[in-house]
């Protein structure tokens, strides 16, 4: 049986009773980074040997895994920090384990990407989660296509590199309103919210350490509609002033036609 296990992604505390006895009582435990997790466990008081699942080892990791779990074995999965699988190694592994008939288990627990959106005071009834942007190749496409996401946008991003995510959404996908928590769970954890142009400025002076979870607001359809009706509106107040300009030189034409018969009226009484 594989376990899919959720552990803390900051403070400690923050881990199931379920996941403490599933990670005791598990023949292997696999880890996206092993000194992470060898901490956790030394911290819960066991003593498992962990073993390293990562983007590196997991190509041949997988048949290693299926292979003990063919065996009888029950394997716990972590990641470094939160639920794997979730813009973490992990699925690949899942779906190879699914495929051959074997049964997987979720531990539930903590993810930052639902932790950050209960404290972000932002809508999180829908959402679109995006993990980390890619640095370069398709970075300019995606906020595109983003600047018409009507959803609460989530992604994750690093202190190095969230300044000039701020100033990238803004050029491509105009002024939003955003949510920066880093550090959550942590000792240091904050929360800074408003719009790209005022946390640009303030991240300006004030530069931030930590891991982040970033929020933008999506698309507001009901502003959106405003919008909308501002254009109708326009476009009446144009339409209606060319409609009364239309009149005046009908009218102009009438009075010009009026007098011509006029004058010819009286011409004709002349002769």
């Amino acid at each position: 049986m594989l376990y899919v296990v959720a552990t803390p992604i900051g403070n400690l505390e923050d881990i199931t009773l379920r996941a403490i006895r599933i990670l005791k009582e598990a023949n292997y435990v696999f880890a996206e980074d092993t000194r992470v997790t060898k901490k956790l466990l030394t911290h819960l008081d066991i003593t498992n040997t962990v073993y390293r699942y990562d983007e590196h080892s997991k190509h041949h990791q997988i048949a290693n895994i299926l292979s003990l779990l063919n065996d009888g074995k029950t394997v716990a999965l972590t990641t470094d920090a939160g639920t794997p699988c979730i813009s973490d190694p992990g699925f690949e592994l899942v779906d190879a384990a699914l495929k051959a008939g074997i049964k997987v288990v979720p531990i539930p627990g903590v993810s930052a990407m639902t932790t950050a959106a209960s404290v972000a005071g932002i809508t999180a009834r829908r959402i679109a989660f995006e993990g980390f942007l890619p640095k370069k190749k398709g970075r300019q496409t995606l906020l595109k296509e983003l600047s018409k996401e009507e959803r609460t946008i989530i992604i994750f991003e690093s202190p190095h590199r969230i300044e000039k995510t701020l100033k990238d959404i803004e050029e491509f996908m105009g002024i939003r309103y955003v949510v920066i928590i880093r550090e959550i769970t942590k000792m240091y954890e904050e929360i800074l919210r408003g719009t790209t142009t005022e946390l640009i400025e303030r991240l300006a002076e004030h530069p931030i350490k930590g891991e982040i979870v970033l929020l933008i607001k999506g698309l507001d359809q009901k502003y959106e509609e405003e919008l909308e009706e501002e254009d109708v509106e326009e476009e009446n107040k144009v339409l209606s002033k060319y409609a009364l300009k239309k009149l005046a030189l009908e009218e102009e034409d009438t009075e010009e036609d009026e007098l011509e018969e006029e004058e010819s009226g009286i011409e004709n009484e002349n002769n």
